[in-house]
């Protein structure tokens, strides 16, 4: 067990808390085939005596109030009750099975529910099964470990009232390898829609990773003293937007000469889109905003609150130039104000708007922002101004921001299930990887947490990895796209592992939506990955692998191996989306492509002779039309020329 984990419990235990971590519940699914470990809290120097199926091992509450058995590992079955006890008091579980059990994590596309997919109506419909559990980890961010969760979780066996709500990738999955694994599955979801690979590591892994030392303490400050981790997030922006040669010494946090040209915005705040103002019809980015407030010496001089209402997305706000947070999320966004910041007079309120997607800006009521006083009068903020930065800025993410910071969901998500027996996890996530800069980093981080979280859960986990779908343009000349980018991040991480598999998935996607509603051809194709890397089973995990690019005499040679039967071009003669490039980017152009044997393709071109790169499907949305005899795709990879 990591020290972390064990650091992070409390010492006192109240007499009528939980005996067991908060896992363990009615229905739970316990993983078949090793140890069980079971754990909890209890009095300090507590004997406490856990039996299941007829197994019985006692535990010591240490002086943390910690215990730990590790049970006999079991064959799948039950269902068994599982017990508890110390010498006045008994928490009993029941109707538990023993199987498989997997972890499903990631963003909105494992987020995305059984209820939003295609036929959801029927799949809902025709989904009781007895020996399907599920349980859905309730969305939290946490600033340190936390040592469990703050209620029972509900484990939930699957059927029509059930498995509507729940991830649509992890039950299908699951459902899809019962065909050929007859055991019970338990499956515990834990994802948040928009969310970075980062928030999903821990502190060891990203100091292990390097660059996130400066976020990682400003996040252990923000865990100890808010208001100062606030105040050097603020400066820190202001040190970033600094660094920008298109901001040009500008400083719209302040009051002064170098604030920049300010617009008048509508007297009815709202979404930016609904101004009427051309340029922001449809933009997402940032925006800045300000406003002026007069006070009074008495005002000044009381203890406040600096509330701007609801904000889509994120705000970075300062008040006379002072930081005073920055905030995600639904909800009221305010902020305490530091004694002795606000002034008789004029008062300069300026606020930093990123929206990531859809509607953004300063919305809800007016009468949400406005500086409230402790005698409980208030002030309206009233009479904003607003700027566009230059193009192109994307802005720079608090690190206890839920979907972009640091650490903070694996804090409060994942350290909170101690060292639960799994099987294995499914990981759908780097859509918000995606830019061209994060993608170059994608591998090191994804492998960086598969080790992170076998560390979690003491066990070598295979991980389920869902290669990015198509999503945005049709790309009519060879592009150096960011996606394409990082899927082949996750093709190398996967083959670098040797204990990972992967879903190719770039055929099943929509190019108009980033959430394909298709889930049901994800979890088959995450199944058969399974059956291949978890199960042994002798077939191709996920299609056509590159294997080498050789140059020949008439062109360049790409061999592709570890697929079943032949290889097929579907509605074209030949391979579409091969490419051939030089060192330098923008040097890659489309080349003819012909099948010659089993897995070999020739690319041909009047300058092949030049090339030192191949690629293929690499887009936002290549169209690809190589598949193998299993039916599936070729997917999305980058090789340099050998000789």
């Amino acid at each position: 067990m990591s020290a972390a984990w064990l650091s992070a419990f409390p010492a006192a235990h109240a007499a009528d808390a939980p005996l067991l971590a908060r896992i363990f519940d009615d229905h739970v699914v316990l993983q078949r085939g090793r140890p069980i470990n079971v754990y909890g809290r209890a009095t300090p120097g507590e004997t406490v005596t856990v039996t299941l199926s007829g197994a019985s091992r006692p535990a010591t509450a240490g002086a943390d109030g910690r215990w730990r058995v590790a049970l006999p590992a079991m064959i799948a079955g039950g269902p068994f009750t599982l017990t508890a006890r110390t010498n006045d008091r008994t928490q009993t579980v029941n109707d538990v099975l023993v199987g498989d059990v997997w972890l499903c994590s990631g963003q909105s596309n494992m987020e995305f529910s059984v209820h939003n997919t295609l036929n959801a109506g029927n799949e809902t419909l025709h989904s009781a099964n007895d020996r399907i559990r599920m349980v859905t980890i309730p969305r939290f961010a946490a600033a340190a470990p936390r040592a469990d969760f703050d209620a029972p979780l509900a484990w939930k066996i699957a059927g029509p009232a059930t498995t509507g709500d729940f991830s649509a990738v992890c039950y299908y999955t699951a459902r899809e390898l019962q065909k050929t694994v007859d055991v019970p599955m338990g499956l515990i979801h834990a994802s948040w829609g928009g969310t970075r690979i980062e928030t999903w590591m821990s502190r060891d892994a990203l100091h292990a990773l390097g660059g996130n030392d400066e976020k990682l303490a400003l996040l252990a400050e923000y865990a100890q003293d808010k208001p100062a981790a606030m105040r050097h997030w603020g400066e820190s922006f202001q040190k970033w937007w600094l660094s920008q040669s298109s901001t040009q010494g500008t400083q719209p946090w302040t009051a002064g000469k170098t604030a920049g040209e300010w617009k008048p915005a509508p007297s009815v705040v709202s979404n930016w889109e609904e101004w009427g103002v051309p340029a922001l019809a449809e933009y997402d980015g940032m925006l800045w905003y300000r406003a002026r407030v007069t006070l009074t010496k008495a005002q000044a001089a009381q203890a406040a609150t600096l509330a701007i209402g609801e904000v889509q997305d994120v705000d970075t706000t300062w008040i006379n130039g002072r930081a005073m947070g920055a905030s995600f999320g639904d909800g009221e966004h305010a902020y305490p104000v530091p004694a002795k910041l606000l002034k008789a007079g004029e008062n300069v309120v300026a606020v930093n708007v990123f929206d990531m997607w859809g509607t953004g800006g300063l919305t809800g009521p007016a009468s949400g922002r406005a500086l409230r006083f402790a005698d409980g009068t208030s002030v309206p903020l009233e009479g904003w101004q607003y700027q566009v930065p230059p193009a192109g800025l994307t802005a720079p993410r608090a690190p206890w921001e839920a979907i972009a910071g640091v650490d903070i969901l694996y804090n409060g998500e994942i350290a909170p299930l101690g060292p639960f027996g799994l099987r294995g996890v499914q990981w759908y996530q780097g859509e918000s990887n995606a830019a061209p800069d994060d993608a170059r980093r994608y591998q090191a981080q994804l492998q960086g947490l598969f080790a992170d979280w076998r560390r979690q859960f003491e066990a070598p986990l295979p991980f389920l990895i869902v290669q990015l779908a198509s999503f945005g343009k049709l790309a009519m000349a060879p592009v150096d796209s960011g996606w394409a980018q990082l899927r082949d991040a996750q093709r190398r991480a996967v083959t670098a592992d040797g204990n990972a598999g992967l879903a190719v998935t770039i055929d099943i996607g929509n190019r108009d939506d980033i959430h394909p509603t298709n889930k049901q051809d994800v979890g088959r194709r995450l199944a058969r990955a399974a059956r291949h890397v978890v199960y042994g089973e002798t077939l191709s995990g996920w299609g056509a692998q590159p294997q080498s690019a050789l140059r020949v005499a008439d062109g360049v040679l790409v061999k592709l191996e570890k697929f079943d039967g032949d290889l097929v071009v579907i509605g074209a003669k030949d391979p579409s989306g091969f490419e051939l490039c030089g060192d330098a980017p923008g040097s890659c152009r489309f080349v003819s492509a012909q099948l010659k044997g089993a897995g070999d393709v020739l690319l041909t071109d009047a300058a092949a002779s030049t090339a030192t790169r191949v690629r293929f499907c690499w887009a936002d949305s290549p169209p690809c039309n190589l598949y193998d005899g299993a039916g599936l795709p070729a997917g999305p990879f980058e090789l340099a020329i050998g000789k």
